[in-house]
């Protein structure tokens, strides 16, 4: 069953977003080599609940920590450790949050130091496909409209889309119907409509679009070991343009200096 929200609950699931997107701000001060991924994950919870919200991961499933945090060519649902981040990398952090009753989701794949331009050519690939799939994201549309974006724009650029895991909505549960596939044909599936809820989560892969979960039952990589970009939003259908409800915007003014 689909949940279209009411404003009132868009406004609580946006509540929620925003400090999502305050938490990302508060580990991009943070990312450079040197530092440990559970460090980033410490740091993440404490300020979630110092301003009064949830972990939405934490304990979800039994995943057991606060953020995602997926370096290289781990795609999505890394564990955070003691990996000590280095030059070069590249850093997926995907953070959720539960606060009055709703909750927000959002990801940002970060570069620590300098990365070749491959790898920044992913990351802004990857970025532009999420946008471009948000922009399909109005009322009349189809969810095949959303994937279709995605898909056409990062596979012109010779990627791999990730097949198995998926964008959802999002409300009183982390993970509501629909899915939001990153693949697909236009004019398919759902017709969307003003009030759904969701969020889309490309998943591109440098290489092969092929993964592989590992035995801790969480952390999904690349097969052929190449780098792996992931970005998302929390966003609502609207009758002419899609509203997001979460943000990038202190995340790039403190990664743009």
């Amino acid at each position: 069953m689909i949940n279209y929200k009411l404003e009132e609950e868009i406004e609580l699931v946006r509540k929620s977003s925003l400090l999502v997107a305050a938490t990302h701000a508060e580990i991009a001060k943070l990312i450079q080599p040197g530092i440990t991924t559970i460090e980033l994950d410490s740091v993440a919870e404490e300020f979630i609940l110092d301003n009064g919200g949830l972990p939405a991961f934490k304990g979800y499933q039994g995943f057991p920590n606060t953020l995602c945090i997926s370096p290289n060519e781990q795609v999505v649902h890394g564990i955070p450790g003691n990996y000590c981040l280095k030059e070069g990398d590249i850093l997926s952090v995907d953070c959720g949050v539960l606060m009055n009753g709703y909750y927000g989701d959002s990801a940002y794949t970060y570069p620590v130091g300098e990365v070749n331009q491959d790898i920044k050519n992913l990351l802004d690939v990857t970025k532009d496909s999420l946008y471009k799939g948000i922009e399909q994201a109005i009322t009349g549309n189809s969810m095949g409209d959303i994937s279709f974006a995605i898909q056409n724009y990062a596979e012109s650029f010779g990627y791999g889309v990730v097949r198995e895991l998926v964008g959802h909505g999002i409300g009183k549960k982390l993970h509501e119907s629909p899915e939001v596939p990153n693949y697909g044909f236009r004019g398919e599936g759902l017709i969307l409509r003003e009030g759904l809820v969701i969020a889309i989560e490309p998943m591109i892969n440098l290489g092969d679009k092929s993964i592989m979960q590992h035995k801790d039952g969480w952390t999904i990589t690349t097969i052929d070991k190449k780098p792996s970009a992931h970005f998302e939003h929390t966003i609502v259908v609207r009758n002419e343009k899609a509203e997001i409800l979460s943000s990038f915007i202190e995340i790039e003014k403190i990664l743009n200096g």
